[in-house]
């Protein structure tokens, strides 16, 4: 008996280390709104899971386009919540800042710049909590670099 829970154990550890988070439109949750998977901080077109299906990655803090890592292909940097442009940490630069599961516009807390709201895996325009205003969908969990790489995958 105690083989079979020790392999359970270990099987479910191994599988939950490829997990992927599958993207969707709206709030679908259908194979033809599929918009994206996010695996190990890459984030890849459609349902793929191909190198070379890589749309952005994350590493160290940074959204790179592609699977590249090089300082010129820096889309955003994320620190402390808050979304630089490319390398910049300059206050200037903050494109949006994610405080309590609430996107904002800019360095702002203010809920008159709420741009986004995070909710159990859906992302509302807005303040709203209807349905319709469902931007998109995750089924699994993403750090907020790989949010912020999803945010700009779907807003390019």
């Amino acid at each position: 008996m105690k083989k079979i829970i020790v392999a359970s154990l270990l099987f479910f550890a191994t599988f939950s280390m490829f997990a992927q988070t599958y993207v969707y439109r709206g709030n679908s949750n259908f194979t033809n709104d599929l918009i994206c998977t996010v695996e190990d901080g890459k984030v890849y077109n459609g349902n793929s899971n191909f190198r070379l299906d890589i749309i952005v990655n994350v590493q160290n803090s940074k959204i790179y386009k592609g699977n590249f890592n090089f300082i010129k292909d820096i889309i955003a940097t994320v620190k402390n919540g808050k979304v630089y442009r490319k390398n910049s940490f300059f206050e200037g630069d903050i494109l949006f800042n994610i405080q309590d599961n609430l996107v904002y516009r800019g360095n702002s807390i203010s809920s008159f710049d709420v741009i986004a709201r995070i909710e159990d895996g859906k992302v509302y325009k807005g303040q709203s909590n209807f349905r319709g205003d469902i931007l998109f969908n995750f089924d699994g969990e993403l750090s907020i670099e790989e949010f912020v790489a999803v945010w700009f995958v779907i807003h390019q």
